[in-house]
């Protein structure tokens, strides 16, 4: 069984190098690039995506454990290597670190820890749309339209 849903979001150029992404109910998010290849501190379009594999698999993963527990730390660590070849920009060797810890004398931690492992994997092999996307390929269409 398939489910469609569709997603969007619309990226507005604010000034040089830098835009605004919008989703439908109205939320933002600034990014860019710095000017001059400074060190501006916002986040850069493929940041972007790291970021969204790594949310994409804590919320599974939360969701998972945190009926069980409310964790003491949950990071998710998410990175990979920028190539530049004869196949053009793209990341490689992605890798997606969970540290999560629950404390020792709250009821339930014990179940939490027990399925952090599952849920990790649940999320990589079957819930996480971004990553699930990435390793499965997708294509990506490309138009233009005159304003």
């Amino acid at each position: 069984m398939s489910e469609h849903s569709e997603r969007s979001v619309v990226v507005e150029r604010t000034s040089s190098g830098q835009y605004v992404a919008t989703n439908a109910r109205g939320g933002s998010i600034a990014f860019g690039t710095a000017p001059d290849g400074g060190q501006d501190s916002g986040f850069t379009p493929v940041e972007l995506f790291l970021a969204a594999i790594g949310g994409c698999t804590a919320v599974d993963v939360d969701a998972a454990t945190g009926r069980h527990a409310e964790p003491t730390r949950f990071s998710v660590t998410v990175r990979g290597d920028k190539v530049v070849d004869d196949l053009g920009n793209r990341m490689t060797n992605l890798e997606v670190a969970f540290t999560v810890a629950f404390p020792d004398d709250e009821e339930g931690a014990e179940r939490a820890r027990a399925i952090l492992p599952r849920a990790v994997k649940a999320s990589h092999d079957r819930l996480c749309t971004v990553s699930r996307t990435v390793e499965i390929g997708t294509p990506v269409t490309t138009t233009v339209t005159d304003a």
